[in-house]
């Protein structure tokens, strides 16, 4: 297996981070390093860049994998360009959680953790993304998308493959939490 290699930019992303700790407890960098190796890698943590990280902080391989395999943040095989990653958590789940799913997987012809063919999205459940309020919630790569119908959620879809922009956060203009109006909810379901 060939050695994991972090560009000079991450190198000096490292310098400024391991900074930030105690030389006796730089083991404590290894959150940001595997999210820097992550990010390094396109999307996902490849098993020589968790040996890397262990060689730079002194640490046993097993404690770097213990941790990059008990956060779900961390993809320990290729993702697509695209991770869409749907809430299933009860508040998004009442709010039709479920139906967004079902139009990811009928819309781009894939199952609950594939990735397409063309290797632009990878579709995943995950637990809570912490924004019930704006229920349903998914979470692209590092964005949210709130306030979501199955309608919309094809639209984004479509919006990403064809390389144009798509608008973060609420899909109903909502403002942060904010309660939304009886006319915004009509327009929402």
């Amino acid at each position: 297996m060939n050695p994991f290699l972090f560009s000079s930019d991450s190198l000096s992303k490292i310098d400024t981070i391991l900074s930030h700790y105690p030389s006796d407890r730089k083991a404590s960098a290894v959150l940001p390093l595997l999210d820097l190796a992550q990010r390094e890698s396109g999307g996902w943590l490849p098993m020589p860049a968790m040996e890397a990280i262990a060689i730079m902080l002194d640490m046993p391989f097993i404690r770097v994998y213990e941790v990059a395999t008990f956060y779900s943040m961390f993809n320990l095989k290729p993702v697509g360009r695209y991770h869409v990653q749907v809430c299933g958590t009860t508040p998004c789940w009442l709010r039709g959680a479920e139906d967004i799913m079902d139009a990811c997987k009928n819309h781009l012809v894939l199952q609950k953790g594939g990735t397409t063919d063309d290797g632009l999205f990878t579709l995943s459940e995950f637990e809570c993304l912490g924004a019930c309020v704006n229920a349903p919630v998914i979470q692209i790569n590092d964005d949210y998308y709130e306030d979501l119908t199955p309608g919309k959620m094809l639209e984004l879809l479509d919006q990403l493959k064809s390389g144009g922009t798509v608008s973060k956060g609420s899909q109903i203009g909502r403002q942060c939490s904010k309660a939304i109006t009886q006319e915004k909810i009509g327009e929402s379901c």
